[in-house]
């Protein structure tokens, strides 16, 4: 079977094309490279065995997108991760955003609904659901309004495959990731964030390695145990074989819905001081840090109930925090020695 990987060469993106290549699937990646590297392909080839189809695509370009449909047409299963993600930049240039994640969405849909069945696995967020009441975070906590265009975005990809799975032969699955981290054990790919990194452990490992002068805390008063803003961090390795099986889920007729929503994370929400102190005791390096203002848009604390993914799906985050930890450093100092 063919699957088409969206934004294939990305951190995420990247794992996952890597999993389903150890399950036997052939895939095709597309990628704009606007936030990844062609190396990537190579990195995949050395752990698999094998280098994925790659086409160099714009996915906002509808003629490109109509072309590449015309010339694949044994796609059995759409994985869709090509979309911007910083919530800063988000803010600063919202257009861009909504361009980007949505048009991008639709010309993939107006394809597949041609087809007389499509297999969707859409790339969302656990952002939909704001500063949620509740913790642990449901699939049924109320989507909140959004605190920023990219979260926005999640929202209206998510309500889109819904209205078009409806009226259409596509079945979706919405996975909404929590906090993504870590990089590939064998350190072939991992996370390759350009200019300066908005998540967490790629600055602290940036840090670590002397390329930022210092790491920021943003806020140390939140109503947390030790005040600063408590997040749900999966190891992407985890996180991608959760798209194989929604996948499989889908391939195998599975579905009870035309389109189900899962939490993916671990269940377990962690500080950033405490990420700060356990990438430390991993790795024996002391970290330079300072507390900082709050930033905006963040939200309190954030992380899963995991039950419906543990239950229906039949899967489970296996790997520790340490272990995302400690993989991310041995990325960090892999891709400097380059």
């Amino acid at each position: 079977m063919t699957i088409l990987v969206t934004g294939g060469l990305g951190f995420i993106g990247s794992h996952t094309v890597v999993e389903l290549q150890n399950e036997g699937f052939e895939v095709i990646v597309i990628d704009n490279l606007s936030n990844s590297s062609i190396d990537v392909l190579d990195g995949i080839a050395r752990i698999t065995g094998k280098k994925p189809l790659f086409e160099n695509i714009d996915l906002r370009e509808k003629i490109a997108v109509q072309n590449f449909f015309s010339k694949y047409q044994d796609i059995s299963g759409v994985i869709h991760f090509a979309a911007s993600k910083a919530v800063g930049e988000s803010v600063e240039n919202p257009l861009l955003y909504y361009e980007n994640n949505i048009n991008s969405l639709v010309y993939l849909l107006q394809e597949l609904q041609k087809k007389t069945e499509a297999h969707f696995i859409f790339s969302s967020s656990c952002t939909v659901y704001g500063q949620a009441e509740k913790m642990p975070i449901t699939e049924n906590a109320p989507i909140q309004v959004a605190m920023s265009p990219y979260g926005n975005t999640k929202q209206i990809g998510e309500e889109i495959i819904t209205d078009v799975a409806k009226v259409t032969n596509i079945n979706s699955i919405l996975l909404r990731y929590f906090n993504p981290i870590g990089a590939h054990p064998s350190a072939e790919i991992g996370e390759l964030p350009l200019g300066v990194p908005q998540n967490l452990v790629p600055f602290i490992t940036q840090t670590a390695i002397g390329l930022r002068e210092k790491l920021s805390v943003f806020g140390n008063d939140y109503p947390t145990p030790d005040g600063t803003a408590i997040r749900d961090y999966i190891h992407v390795v985890d996180l991608a074989k959760a798209h194989v099986v929604a996948l499989q889920r889908l391939l195998h007729k599975k579905n009870t819905e035309k389109v189900e929503t899962f939490n993916i994370g671990t269940g377990t929400g962690s500080s950033v001081l405490e990420v700060i102190a356990a990438f430390e005791k991993v790795t024996q390096q002391k970290l330079n840090y300072q507390i900082v203002a709050r930033r905006a848009g963040d939200v309190t604390e954030a992380y899963a109930n995991t039950d419906k993914a543990n239950s229906i799906l039949g899967w489970k985050a296996q790997l520790s925090l340490e272990e995302a930890l400690a993989s991310a450093w041995k990325w960090e100092k892999k891709i400097r020695q380059q």
